[in-house]
């Protein structure tokens, strides 16, 4: 075992030695060093595990089995991983049918995060956001002027409805109502997140339901709407 150690440490100094002369050439014995680097670690563990295999004294049939067996985990790990987004997509597919509002799939166009919401049976895109670690469903409101939270929502998030003065006047799809203005430690909705944004508590009993509106859709670089899917962008 010792002699196994001591031959494997010394395949990754090797190894690690030759990635530090070739770094500045991008290649190493004509493999760039990033797959390099990689076959470096693999032939480790491979190493270590064939030897584990032969100093079980198990019949080469049973080893082999092992090694098929280890294999299909190699395989399935480096699939799942190649293929993490789309996992991820079904993934939020599953929870947006079973969890209104939630995101129906999550991603990233240049660099900024994007959301997908899937319309509602009731005919609006609902949102399920997060207020400083509380998760709210709203309803995504253009014709409201800020987001608005109800005051059970509002609670929910860390605010007291009992402290509020409810005197600010806010534009819902609804009509007029009357809000107390508060500021957000954090609201995100998948990857968009914002930090210190002005929202508005309305008064109880006032509202049914908690409004995404235009502050936080104003933040955002864009949004359309194709069909029955909304898609918000960072």
């Amino acid at each position: 075992m010792n002699r196994l150690f001591w031959l494997v440490m010394a395949a990754i100094g090797i190894g690690l030695v030759l990635l530090m002369v070739n770094d500045n050439a991008g290649n190493t014995f004509g493999i760039e060093n990033n797959d390099f680097g990689r076959l470096v670690w693999l032939g480790a563990v491979g190493l270590l595990i064939s030897a584990g295999l032969l100093r079980s004294g198990r019949p080469l049939g049973a080893m082999a089995g092992n090694l098929g067996t280890w294999a299909l985990i190699v395989l399935a790990l480096i699939g799942g991983y190649q293929y993490r987004y789309e996992l991820q997509d079904v993934a939020s597919r599953v929870t947006a049918g079973l969890v209104p509002g939630s995101p129906l799939a999550l991603g990233v166009e240049d660099g900024h995060a994007t959301v997908t919401l899937d319309k509602a049976d009731s005919g609006h895109f609902e949102a399920r956001i997060t207020i400083n670690g509380a998760p709210i469903r709203t309803v995504v409101d253009t014709g409201a002027t800020s987001t608005v939270l109800t005051s059970e929502d509002a609670q929910a998030a860390g605010f007291n409805p009992a402290t509020l003065n409810f005197t600010v006047p806010v534009s819902t799809a609804n009509g007029m109502a009357r809000a107390a203005s508060v500021r957000t430690q954090e609201l995100s909705i998948g990857g968009i997140v914002r930090r210190n944004m002005q929202v508005m508590v309305a008064a109880p009993g006032a509202l049914s339901q908690s409004l995404l509106g235009m502050n936080f859709i104003g933040s955002l670089s864009g949004f359309d709407v194709r069909g029955d899917r909304m898609i918000l962008r960072d």
